[in-house]
């Protein structure tokens, strides 16, 4: 998808990377194929040469020296106020871009957000998604994954405080095979494009017209558990890869 364009448009890139994590302490720190999260976000986002500034929005000391070592400064903390569970992309982000644009002296056209727990992003991902953000009318740019069928909302079913079983939308009542199945789609944290007026003007991440950039295969992996982190490690190592 990707193709050289005469662009002038200012990239800051957001690497969002809080140190509490309920599923995993410290999750941004965690290694994968030897590396910290945190790092291999910050060090995918170095090599795109369209984004200007890549920084990391945290409130934590330890990830923060993480990712000078990377190469890259951080400039800034993230307050108390945007660091807990409850707190939306849309808040962090924004909190990056002003405090971005009053360091840097610069504004900034296109936010990416590149979350550390989708550590099998490439640079071709984050250069598509520029692209398409640019190219098309879109005021932002999501990557997603095509949910397996087994997965599907059509096939999922309700537990309720008494064990009583029912479908979770009574239209899967009718699904006899799979091919009845419209494909769905899954965020998949590799790469998030949002232009700046969407961000600062609209109050979201989303817009009023977002596009889908449709990431192939199954091997894009979110971290959320200790077996997500065994099962990226094991994709990762030489033996792995010279088995496939």
């Amino acid at each position: 998808m990707w193709q050289n364009y005469d662009n002038d448009k200012k990239i800051l890139s957001v690497i969002p990377a809080r140190g509490e994590s309920k599923g995993i302490k410290l999750k941004n720190l965690r290694k994968v194929n030897g590396k910290e999260l945190v790092c291999k976000a910050i060090e995918v986002s170095l090599q795109v040469q369209e984004i200007d500034h890549t920084v990391v929005s945290t409130d934590h000391d330890d990830i923060a020296e993480a990712a000078i070592k990377e190469g890259i400064d951080v400039p800034f903390r993230r307050p108390d106020s945007l660091s807990g569970d409850r707190v939306s992309d849309y808040e962090v982000l924004l909190h990056a871009l002003h405090e971005s644009e009053r360091i840097y002296s610069k504004t900034f056209d296109i936010i990416l957000m590149l979350q550390p727990t989708s550590p099998l992003r490439t640079v071709s991902n984050i250069k598509d998604a520029i692209s398409m953000l640019v190219e098309s009318s879109f005021d932002s740019v999501w990557s997603v994954t095509e949910t397996d069928s087994k997965a599907h909302p059509l096939k999922q079913l309700s537990v309720s405080d008494n064990n009583d079983l029912s479908y979770y939308d009574i239209k899967g009542k009718e699904i006899i095979a799979r091919q009845q199945l419209n494909p769905v789609y899954h965020r998949n944290g590799v790469v998030y494009a949002i232009s700046r007026s969407c961000l600062v003007h609209h109050g979201d991440i989303f817009g009023e017209r977002c596009g889908a950039l449709v990431l192939k295969g199954d091997n894009h992996i979110s971290i959320d558990t200790e077996w997500d982190l065994k099962l990226v490690n094991l994709i990762q190592s030489e033996e792995f890869n010279q088995s496939v």
